[in-house]
């Protein structure tokens, strides 16, 4: 058991955001080489935020260049978690400030994302490359308990964008508002969303509603992970980008601008980028230390 005493630092980096006000926070251990799944869980848990990245060196045949190919593994204040976008997008960020921007592999239990690292105006901004996704249909019965424990009535869906479960490294199930202010107005069952959200493997619920073609503001309740609400959320950003595209709902090329975070105060922005051809969906923002 790692004691407090071995205890290796803890960085505190915002990704989705150029400030420390905005996006998502995550704890992030450049070096967990002594910290078994406990410790790792408990300094998530110490931190509150919804994940926390913890490194370790890479297993054989990763790839990548020598010194920026690692092991990554995540943890919210409640349990491990396969991916996590917005976590990579922080240590990203991190390593990128320590040994300069460029490319970067990380071995996640979901599969190797690749993430590159530029500097744009004396911001450092990464892109993840996610894993091959799959979208999959919800059952009547499942998405009828999952709008009671939203308390949402079935007439304040957008019929456009059809439920889905998405996955791009994690599964999110997919529901869109017909208006902004209905995607505002979130006060939901906590126990009755989690117990559901367990039972059919879900990260987080993607609440999405659509500004324009390709604008769009989300939300995440994060019961599972011991979080009412995520403030931006890398993996279903991906996850949702595989899902527009496999509905037709944006072409096969395409660049979407996600907002989410202003509801909590804490705005970010997240570019999903498509690619005619690749099945992979990139996910971009910027990140920032906080402390």
């Amino acid at each position: 058991m790692t004691t407090n005493r071995s205890r290796p630092e803890v960085l505190r980096y915002t990704a989705f955001s150029s400030t420390p006000e905005g996006g998502n926070p995550a704890g992030v251990v450049l070096d967990a080489t002594a910290l078994d799944d406990s410790a790792m869980l408990a300094i998530a848990a110490d931190l509150g935020y919804s994940e926390s990245a913890f490194l370790t060196a890479p297993p054989e045949g990763l790839g990548g260049q020598e010194g920026r190919a690692y092991s990554i593994r995540y943890f919210s204040p409640k349990a491990e978690v396969p991916f996590c976008g917005h976590a990579t997008v922080a240590t990203a960020v991190a390593l990128a400030e320590r040994m300069g921007p460029g490319e970067l592999v990380f071995a996640t239990r979901a599969g190797a994302v690749p993430v590159e690292v530029v500097e744009e105006g004396g911001t450092l901004r990464a892109t993840l490359t996610s894993v091959e996704p799959h979208i999959e249909e919800i059952t009547d019965a499942d998405l009828a308990e999952a709008l009671a424990a939203l308390g949402w009535p079935a007439a304040d869906l957008d019929p456009a964008f059809l439920p889905r479960i998405a996955f791009a490294g994690a599964r999110h199930l997919v529901l869109a508002a017909a208006t902004r202010a209905r995607l505002a107005d979130l006060a939901y069952d906590f126990a009755r969303l989690e117990a559901l959200m367990h039972r059919l493997d879900l990260t987080t619920v993607q609440l999405v509603w659509r500004e324009s073609a390709a604008v769009f503001h989300v939300r995440d309740p994060f019961p599972v992970g011991g979080v009412v609400e995520d403030p931006a959320t890398g993996a279903a950003a991906a996850a949702f980008g595989a899902y527009a595209r496999d509905l037709g709902l944006v072409s096969e090329d395409a660049v979407l601008t996600l907002h989410q975070g202003a509801d909590l105060g804490r705005p970010g922005e997240l570019t999903v980028t498509l690619r005619a051809g690749e099945l992979r969906v990139r996910v971009s923002g910027a990140g920032a230390r906080i402390s």
